[in-house]
């Protein structure tokens, strides 16, 4: 039996759940349903263990502790981690590796696929008629929010995001909410790496205050930002997880300050939006 004949067979006796994957053809499974040997990608799974190895211990890792925790030799988990750096899914310190946030973008983009915003979009769009302003949601992709859902409430001045529209985390309430959010370990390789672009002259570059601000945010469970991405705009939003307590990504308000004083936003604005994150985290066990 070849090698990666003998690990599939160890693998999958350890999870049934790897078999069976794909359907009955010719040239794909065996007779009995099962992966082929040879369908079977190796370096893949490997990859997959080292990804898997930072979930389980949730800190910065060696290379010698990488290769100790997944079975691989030294010289497997290096060109892995070096490609995991290259691709942008990991980050070097020194001697340490560590994971970006754009890891998250796997899981988001399952998420997308099983139409958890579908599920969201009734909420959203309730709340949205309800305040009579705009609401956006939003999953962060490395150092920049991605819009993936969002009502538009016509007025005179109004706040119009559109599906796709992607902006600099660092500068939105979306965007501070979901870092915020990331494992606290991850927080200096986001830091050190993220791009303080100056959006406005309000817009904060500071890296030691932008880590305050995540500190507050993530102690007080939302973040109001007040011109920081466009002058005349202001916007507050919560981070949307899963009844199980699963990120799934923020939801926003954007406001015109001529309309709202931000103490007016924090007043009638957020309970509302805390509210209907709640609805649509019930609502997503269903």
């Amino acid at each position: 039996m070849s090698d990666d004949s003998e690990k599939l067979k160890v693998r999958t006796e350890r999870n049934p759940a790897r078999t069976g994957l794909m359907t009955a053809s010719a040239d794909s499974p065996d007779e009995d349903g099962g992966l082929n040997p040879r369908d079977y990608v190796s370096s893949l799974v490997r990859g997959l263990d080292v990804l898997r190895a930072f979930n389980r211990t949730r800190r910065k890792m060696s290379l010698t502790e990488v290769a100790a925790e997944t079975g691989n030799t030294r010289a497997g988990a290096r060109r892995i981690l070096l490609t995991l750096v290259h691709e942008g899914y990991a980050v070097a310190d020194g001697k340490l590796f560590d994971l970006t946030p754009q890891v998250l973008e796997l899981g988001f983009s399952v998420l997308s696929s099983k139409g958890a915003w579908d599920i969201a979009r009734p909420f959203i769009d309730h709340l949205s008629d309800e305040i009579r302003e705009s609401v956006s949601a939003a999953v962060l992709d490395k150092f920049d929010v991605v819009y993936v859902s969002g009502a538009q409430y016509h007025r005179v001045i109004s706040v119009g995001i559109t599906v796709g529209a992607r902006f600099p985390a660092h500068c939105t309430a979306t965007g501070r909410v979901l870092l915020a959010a990331q494992p606290e370990e991850m927080w200096p390789g986001i830091l050190q790496n993220i791009p303080l672009t100056p959006m406005t002259p309000h817009t904060v570059t500071d890296r030691h205050k932008l880590r305050a601000i995540l500190e507050e945010t993530r102690e007080k469970g939302w973040n109001l930002v007040d011109e920081e991405l466009e002058i005349g705009l202001a916007s507050i939003a919560v981070p949307l997880r899963s009844s199980q307590g699963v990120l799934v990504g923020a939801i926003n308000v954007g406001v015109p300050t001529v309309r709202m004083s931000v103490d007016e936003i924090v007043e009638t604005v957020l309970p509302r939006l805390l509210e209907t994150a709640a609805n649509i985290s019930q609502a997503l066990k269903r």
